[in-house]
């Protein structure tokens, strides 16, 4: 007994070319009744058709809501690990970037900079300490018109050694600052995504009512009951 009409077969053929038309089926295929496969051979190839079309239905990605989309806290801290400002990034924080970019590039110059003074008033403090006269670097931090005597040695002496040391500081302070800045980077993209489910909508409310209170006096509710004030916070 056929599966389907001739008819049937037709009408499904010209339905799924008309809905499908830029498909594997097109009206070519519509054929005079004696050139048209059997029942079961066309029953396959319909439901191999329909198959393919639902896998290609599956595939197609729905697009993002982002009116409802949430950051997740671990990605934004492997993010922020990994990339500078790459938490932020993701979070959809970019206001934050110019504060952590330059905080990074303050620190870096701050860090350069000092590496640089304390580098020259080494040196200087090194020239001023031996006994050699073409060894004489230190000249360029003195006034016009001041020389280096046996009288002012020791104090110039002192003050290189002091400069170099402080500027020996700033340089770690520096570098530790910019670490800082990096950990803090993490925390915040790590705290701004968990934070990103926080309700704070205007249903968050403070409410203070009249109620019946329970004293554990007595086991008679008339007696042991107590008129007083509750509050109720609403998150």
């Amino acid at each position: 007994m056929p599966l389907m009409g001739l008819k049937t077969k037709r009408l499904i053929i010209i339905a799924l070319v008309l809905l499908y038309g830029t498909g594997t089926l097109s009206a070519q295929e519509v054929v005079p009744a004696d050139s048209i496969p059997s029942d079961s051979v066309f029953a396959d190839s319909i439901g191999n058709q329909l198959s393919v079309m639902v896998d290609t239905v599956t595939k197609v990605k729905p697009p993002k809501e982002w009116s409802t989309w949430r950051p997740n806290p671990k990605r934004a801290l492997w993010l922020a690990l990994v990339i500078p400002g790459g938490g932020q990034i993701y979070n959809r924080k970019y206001w934050k970037l110019p504060i952590i970019y330059g905080g990074f590039v303050g620190c870096l110059y701050a860090m350069n900079w000092n590496n640089s003074q304390y580098k020259d008033y080494s040196q200087a403090y090194l020239d001023i300490s031996d006994n050699d006269p073409e060894t004489a670097s230190y000249n360029k931090f003195l006034h016009l018109g001041m020389q280096i005597t046996k009288a002012n040695e020791d104090r110039y002496k002192d003050i290189f050694r002091k400069r170099k040391d402080k500027f020996r500081r700033w340089r770690d302070l520096s570098f530790f600052v910019l670490c800082g800045v990096y950990a803090l980077s993490v925390i915040d993209a790590y705290v701004d995504a968990e934070l990103s489910v926080f309700d704070i909508s205007k249903d968050l409310s403070l409410k203070v009512e009249p109620a019946v209170l329970d004293n554990h006096m007595s086991r008679n509710p008339l007696t042991s009951s107590a008129v007083g004030l509750q509050c109720s916070l609403n998150f």
